[in-house]
This record gives C-alpha cells, sequence and structure tokens, in this order.
C-alpha cells in the first residue's frame, strides 16, 4: 500500500483526481475545526455516507425485489433442465420476462456498489496518506499511531458487529461466518494501523448501524405490505 504523503504534485489519475481532493478537504475542514483533525475526519465520514445514502437505497431495494421474485425464480428453475442448452436459453428468456415484468434489474444491486467502492477507498488512502493527519493528536489518540488503549479498534469492530449483524439477519446462516470475520478483521487492523483508521472504522460503522435499522423496518413494512 503506498503511504506516501499525498499533494497537489502527486502523479495519476488516481492521486491527483480522487486521493488528493479528499485530503484537500480534510486539510481545510481542520482547519475550521481549529486544527482538529479528528473532528475533520468524523465530520467528512458523515457527509460522504450520507451522500453515498441514496445508492445504499437502490442496492437494499434491489435485494428486497429480487427476494421477492425467489419463489417464481424456483418455480422456473424446477421446471427447466439448465443442463440442457435450449431449455436453459428458454429459461433465460423467461428469467428476463420475469424481470421486465415486476420491474427488476438484477444488475441494479451490484452498481451502487461500483460506485460507492472508489470513493470510499479514495478517502480511507486521504487519511492515511496526509502528512498532517499523522501529527495530530485527539482525544487520548495519536492519529498517526495505533491506540495504545485498543478502545476504538473494539469499538468500530463491535460497530461493524452490529452492523452485519442486522443487514445479515435473514441470509443463510453459511453467510452469517461473515458477521464475525469481518469485526476481527477490523480489530487486528485497527490494532496495527494508525488510530485515524480505527476513528473513520468506528464512525463510518455507526452511520451505518443506523441505516441498517432504517432500512430494516422499511424491509419489514414492505413485507407486510405485499403479504396482504
Amino acid at each position: 500500500m503506498n503511504r506516501d504523503p499525498i499533494t497537489s504534485e502527486s502523479e495519476g489519475i488516481w492521486n491527483h483526481f480522487f486521493v488528493y481532493p479528499f485530503s484537500w478537504v480534510l486539510t481545510n475542514l481542520a482547519d475550521l475545526f481549529q486544527g482538529n483533525y479528528g473532528m475533520a475526519i468524523i465530520f467528512m465520514t458523515f457527509v460522504i455516507r450520507l451522500c453515498l445514502l441514496p445508492l445504499f437505497m437502490k442496492q437494499q431495494k434491489s435485494t428486497v425485489a429480487m427476494r421477492e421474485l425467489q419463489p417464481e425464480m424456483e418455480k422456473l428453475k424446477e421446471k427447466y433442465d439448465t443442463k440442457n442448452q435450449q431449455q436453459a436459453q428458454k429459461f433465460q428468456q423467461e428469467m428476463m420476462q420475469l424481470y421486465s415484468k415486476n420491474g427488476v434489474n438484477p444488475a441494479a444491486g451490484c452498481l451502487p456498489v461500483l460506485i460507492q467502492m472508489p470513493i470510499l477507498m479514495a478517502f480511507y488512502f486521504a487519511i492515511v496518506r496526509t502528512e498532517e493527519i499523522a501529527n495530530h493528536s485527539f482525544l487520548w489518540l495519536d492519529l498517526g499511531q495505533p491506540d495504545p488503549l485498543f478502545i476504538l479498534p473494539v469499538a468500530a469492530g463491535a460497530a461493524m458487529f452490529l452492523q452485519t449483524k442486522i443487514t445479515m439477519k435473514d441470509t443463510p446462516q453459511q453467510m452469517k461466518v461473515m458477521m464475525y470475520v469481518m469485526p476481527v478483521m477490523i480489530i487486528a487492523a485497527g490494532a496495527a494501523l494508525p488510530s485515524a483508521l480505527s476513528l473513520y472504522w468506528f464512525t463510518g460503522g455507526i452511520f451505518m448501524i443506523f441505516q441498517s435499522m432504517y432500512f430494516s423496518k422499511y424491509r419489514a413494512r414492505t413485507e407486510t405490505a405485499s403479504d396482504q
């Protein structure tokens, strides 16, 4: 991972058009917060998550729509032998007709993720490579060093656990292993990496908890309405 300080002179499209703009905004926000880079990270994380919220909602609505079609999709799978080329083609045609009839785009759940990832990664690298962050403190933290008390990594891991537990409530049991793997990875990374990143993960995790709670209620209302 490239940890060279990011500046306006950094070369490359990724550095110049993605990472540096976030670094510039962080630096100017810190000036507004009287040099407090911790508050700049918190504020910027919430702003980014708010901007990405419509994409998240689109992704989740697509997931709900696909889940509602699951019974009809299973019937089509039973109707056709997909190992047979002709029947596989008929299966695909009827699947597309099913999607079209219900106004569902199976790719709609993937597109928001593809858009979100470069933004979140650019902000991550902006935190890592903004030299001024490493030289500042926030609360008990030296932002350029791991949390000596391990409080923030554990808090970030707990936030990740709660968020994934809400999100994966109705997912198959075999996939729920991620509910435990991801928090452990966050805690391990937070214990080794600069605490500025743990602050970012914790703040984003808190936002995602409320976001997931909201959508969980929305999904419950939608499923109740469809059953009536």
